[in-house]
């Protein structure tokens, strides 16, 4: 260990994150669209009153695929400096990060419906 806990730089490290974060929702429609639909299923857990479990669950997709949206961005702002015209290298770089964020969104829609499906039918 190098010494004490330097809580100045740690305290500048989450502002930076925070930073990100906001210029990730101002800037990125497809994080946008990610961010109104974790507040559609935020409600839809309030709504049907989902178990702790449940809960568990779903915010842990809400963070894999939001934290995916923010690695994709940062991918796709470093290949666009590095190469800022068309390489056929730089273009399966991108796809290939924004196809993790696809996986991602697929496998989070597939728990929501695993979890909210059964609830919606017990309503009819």
């Amino acid at each position: 260990m190098n010494g004490p806990i330097d809580f100045l730089k740690a305290a500048r490290s989450f502002r930076f994150a925070g930073v990100g974060i906001y210029n990730l929702f101002r800037y990125e429609n497809n994080a946008r669209i990610h961010l109104m639909a974790c507040i559609l299923v935020l409600m839809a857990g309030v709504f049907f009153d989902i178990s702790s479990v449940e809960w568990t669950i779903i915010i842990i997709q809400i963070a894999l695929v939001l934290a995916a949206e923010a690695f994709n961005t940062s991918i796709e702002k470093l290949a666009d400096l590095v190469m800022p015209d068309y390489h056929p290298v730089i273009k399966v770089v991108k796809d290939t990060a924004a196809a993790a964020v696809l996986l991602l969104a697929i496998s989070a829609v597939l728990v929501g419906l695993i979890i909210f499906v059964p609830k919606f039918l017990l309503l009819f």
